[in-house]
């Protein structure tokens, strides 16, 4: 997608330093749809008559709507302008968060929840653009970090709010709360953003788009469904498939042979920003895992209560202030070393995490989300800087409507894959150890399965049941934080790819 962007200078125009204050809050609320409805998807899960995997579409379905509304923001930008369209989407997802709050089954829930990605997609690449303006180079990394840092700030809170009021009443007021935070969000957009970004003859290239949002919506079915339904011996994900395959074939072809195509082409010229989009989708695939999968671990097999759950996820969000804290001072430091450090420590979490047992304890728990969040702030800002290095700033908006997009899909794909290992891998455990657990096995002692634990009874064979399916299910999660800390250090060598070159 191309045009020729006017560049209107408003002599009015509020403080750089207030537009950031707004847009950090703007964008505070999308990062608050995740991690405030993490804390409660136990809870939900028997609230709509979920089961695990279905229960996770609430999180990868809200990503899959805000992956394919994403890419449109640089044409919607040029359409209505950046206080329109910021003003649209805050509104937007205010109404989309009420109607979660009115879902009495599983299928609206859903389509509320990707009511909420679509609304709420244009608001992060729209919040960067509008920051990659405002400040020149040599204070955006500043203003990344003071970004970022308000963002996770409302990623700490979320949870802990989220965890006490689901407790105290229920989960419909999770999504009430957000209704307030968005009223307040359009009050700064309204008053501190200003119009602008608005170009004449500007065309969207509706194959490219329906090409993309095709396959990256077959892509995510196909994850999603897959397990359920048996993989290539069900029809249904064999279209699945094929329709991504297709969509994708056509939207490469387009992109090369098309005059105008959807993503300019030039951006892909652009070595350091192609890195940096292989990056920011391993980042997206690393960022809101744990916090997806501890839920379940934590009440499903630990029965933690909400708020303590809210508690341990909130020690996340103050590492990460800590971490944006210390990428801010680590500015002048090549962002390599920066992403380096970064992602070592959001590995060594996954590790902390790949060895745990039912009988881990709440502060091994927080220590591992203080340390993955350390992490991720360290790593947002040189992933940012890195990208963005050499970008022309007439390709800015359509650059960061693409680097969120691969964000958001890293992050929608991966937790879909997480969630697929931790169900198969459920049910391979709980084969195996059905074969040792009996009477005559000398190695558990007769006593082992006696009592509560009974072969001779019909609820001592329930309870047996139960226990093993824990069990298996706790090594199903331990398996996926460990492909989570390998996949973490396996990213690092395409770091060294990234060249510092003239800006």
């Amino acid at each position: 997608m191309t045009a020729s962007r006017e560049q209107t200078v408003d002599r009015t125009a509020p403080s750089p330093y207030l537009v950031l204050i707004a847009v950090s809050f703007c964008t505070m609320l999308y990062s608050m749809t995740v991690t405030v409805v993490n804390v409660t998807l136990p809870q939900l899960q028997g609230a709509l008559s979920a089961t695990p995997d279905q229960v996770s579409w609430i999180v990868t379905l809200n990503v899959l709507g805000t992956a394919v509304v994403t890419p449109l923001t640089g044409w919607l930008t040029a359409k209505l302008g950046r206080r329109t369209l910021m003003l649209g989407a805050v509104s937007g997802f205010a109404f989309a968060s009420f109607l979660c709050a009115t879902a009495t089954s599983l299928a609206p829930m859903l389509l509320y929840r990707v009511g909420q990605g679509a609304f709420g997609a244009p608001i992060v690449p729209l919040s960067q653009a509008i920051l990659l303006a405002a400040f020149p180079g040599e204070k955006r990394a500043m203003a990344q970090g003071v970004f970022g840092m308000a963002v996770v700030a409302g990623m700490g809170l979320a949870p802990v709010l989220g965890g006490y009021v689901a407790e105290q009443y229920d989960w419909r007021a999770i999504f009430l709360l957000l209704v307030p935070c968005s009223l307040f969000a359009l009050l700064l957009a309204a008053a501190l953003i200003r119009q602008g970004g608005r170009a004449d003859g500007v065309r969207l290239d509706w194959t490219g788009f329906v090409s993309l949002s095709v396959a990256i919506g077959c892509m995510q079915l196909i994850l999603d469904r897959g397990e359920r339904f048996g993989w290539l011996e069900s029809t249904e994900i064999v279209v699945y498939c094929a329709g991504a395959v297709l969509g994708f074939w056509i939207f490469v072809v387009h992109t090369l042979s098309c005059d105008r195509p959807f993503f300019e082409r030039a951006l892909l010229r652009d070595r350091n920003y192609a890195v940096g989009l292989v990056l920011v989708c391993c980042y997206g695939m690393l960022n809101f895992t744990p916090i997806t999968l501890l839920p379940a671990v934590l009440q499903g097999l630990k029965g933690y209560p909400d708020s303590l759950i809210g508690l341990l996820l909130a020690m996340r969000g103050t590492g990460m202030v800590v971490g944006f804290f210390l990428a801010g001072r680590m500015g002048k430091v090549d962002p390599r070393i920066s992403m380096t450090i970064g992602f070592a420590l959001i590995g060594m979490s996954g590790l902390a995490l790949a060895f745990i047992e039912l009988n881990v304890s709440p502060q091994h728990v927080a220590w591992a989300g203080l340390l993955q969040g350390v992490g991720s702030g360290v790593l947002w800002v040189p992933v940012t800087t890195a990208a963005f290095w050499s970008l022309p700033p007439r390709l800015l908006p359509d650059g960061a409507a693409i680097f969120h997009l691969l964000r958001n899909l890293g992050q929608s794909v991966y937790i879909a894959l997480s969630f697929i290992v931790v169900v198969r891998t459920t049910q391979v455990n709980y084969a195996d150890l059905v074969t040792y657990v009996n009477p005559f096995n000398e190695l558990l002692g007769y006593e082992t399965v006696t009592g509560l634990w009974s072969t001779d009874t019909l609820a001592g064979l329930r309870a047996l049941r139960g226990e093993i399916n824990r069990q298996a299910q706790m090594i199903a999660f331990n398996n996926a934080f460990l492909l989570y800390a390998v996949t973490c250090f396996g990213v690092i060598p395409i770091v060294f790819l990234w060249r510092k070159t003239a800006r």
